[in-house]
């Protein structure tokens, strides 16, 4: 009889090379669709867009920008062994260059729907934002103390509805006359702008969040809540604006321990491991590692989300979708490829620097995430306790990355009220 042990290493050797095949077929799709799109891009587009098929680091060409507005070498540093063999060299290639800050219009690979394409037509150059006001009229409450601020970040392929429609509905009466919230569809995302010509760094959502909430409200103080992608830029915020910043309260936050130059690579690695199981690995691998293969699946879903949204009404017999669908299909393959790397992987290489400057600037700290996350390992929030000893951090039981939130609403809202309660009578003894 063949032992436990014995049975176990054949098993990981059969999956390691089931691994090694599947990932060596995509890497050679990805490599073909490469010059497909190249081809469709040059005969459609007027000024046809870029890939990163060429690896910037190998030939010696240096990445754009600086810290924040630094482009991830993610983005040139993925392994495709025939990427890597020379052989994207072939035919012509476009010019890689880009501009950010541009409004171009959509991709013919895009979706040009009315609600897709609205921010182009109004010509709203700032974020959407939904704001919930104070239930009272006047702005301080009764103890003539003034309304605190609170704004809030979603996380990856999501919008400010994980927000608007869980926090939103289930704040206490205390809060709903004492509070200001903001709720941010982030750059590329929900309701907000898609600009093409935007490389979508963390320079480029934190500026857009202060030209649309920040600076538009003229808030002096603020709170901030953030889930998953949405930490690292609430993390930049509050590292900013330190002195304005009353607490952070972090729901599930990708932060591994690495050095700083290797931070960006170990990111990639860990939250998108090339791996066929389990599937959502799978599916994180397939569209942060594959730049063509992740633009043909948004092609199929989100260029023709209306009717898939039509086909779901009609097999669940619902009027109405969840908002986690809607918001699954609300994004360019664009915006999320470069969110992706630019913020999730390349932000991960600026963390001890913003944790740094919170701790030494006495900013309240909270992490909250369920035990059963599979798309952020759970040692993220021990690391943030290990580099942050004052972080309060709290592991809820059952949830994973989503169910943190989603289907326990009231008892997450409940969590907030608390902390924020807490924050406040830390900051009342440490004035007195």
């Amino acid at each position: 009889m063949i032992s436990s042990g014995w049975s176990e290493k054949i098993v990981r050797s059969i999956v390691s090379i089931v691994d090694l095949v599947v990932f060596t077929l995509l890497d050679f799709l990805d490599f073909i669709l490469c010059f497909v799109y190249r081809f469709l891009d040059e005969s459609i587009e007027v000024n046809p867009p870029s890939c990163y098929c060429q690896n910037r680091g190998k030939q010696g060409v240096s990445v754009i920008g600086d810290g924040e507005d630094e482009l991830s070498e993610t983005l040139y540093g993925r392994k495709n062994i025939f990427r890597d063999c020379g052989l994207h060299r072939l035919g012509k290639r476009a010019d890689d260059s880009a501009k950010s800050g541009s409004l171009r219009a959509n991709r013919w690979s895009d979706c040009n729907c009315e609600s897709c394409v609205s921010w182009q037509q109004n010509g709203d150059k700032n974020l959407h934002v939904f704001v919930m006001e104070p239930s009272q009229a006047i702005n301080e409450n009764c103890k003539g103390i003034l309304a605190e601020n609170v704004i809030f970040l979603h996380g990856f392929l999501s919008s400010s509805s994980i927000w608007t429609e869980t926090v939103f509905t289930s704040l206490s009466e205390s809060v709903k006359r004492n509070y200001k919230l903001f709720a941010v569809d982030l750059l590329g995302f929900g309701r907000s702008p898609k600009p093409q010509d935007c490389l979508y760094t963390l320079k480029d959502h934190m500026e857009m969040i202060e030209k649309s909430v920040i600076e538009s409200s003229q808030l002096n103080s603020f709170h901030l809540v953030a889930h998953s992608m949405g930490c690292i830029i609430a993390l930049g915020l509050a590292a900013k604006y330190a002195k304005s910043v009353k607490s952070v309260i972090l729901v599930a936050p990708p932060y591994f321990i690495s050095t700083k130059e290797e931070a960006s690579l170990n990111a990639l690695h860990r939250l998108a491991e090339r791996r066929i199981w389990p599937l959502l690995h799978f599916g994180s691998s397939l569209m942060s590692w594959y730049e063509h293969l992740g633009r043909t699946v948004c092609f199929i879903i989100c260029r023709n989300h209306r009717i898939w949204e039509c086909m779901l009404k009609l097999l669940t017999w619902r009027r109405e979708l969840p908002f986690t669908i809607i918001d699954f299909t609300r994004h360019t393959h664009h915006s999320a490829w470069h969110t992706m790397h630019n913020v999730i992987c390349g932000g991960a290489k600026l963390m001890d620097e913003y944790l740094e400057t919170l701790r030494k600037s006495g900013v309240s700290l909270a992490v909250i995430q369920g035990d059963k996350d599979q798309v952020v390992p759970l040692e993220c929030s021990n690391n943030i306790k290990q580099k942050y000893p004052l972080a309060a951090v709290k592991i809820i039981n059952g949830s994973d990355h989503s169910t943190v939130i989603l289907g326990r609403e009231k008892d997450f809202t409940r969590d907030l009220e608390e902390l924020w309660c807490y924050f406040c009578r830390n900051s009342l003894r440490r004035r007195r």
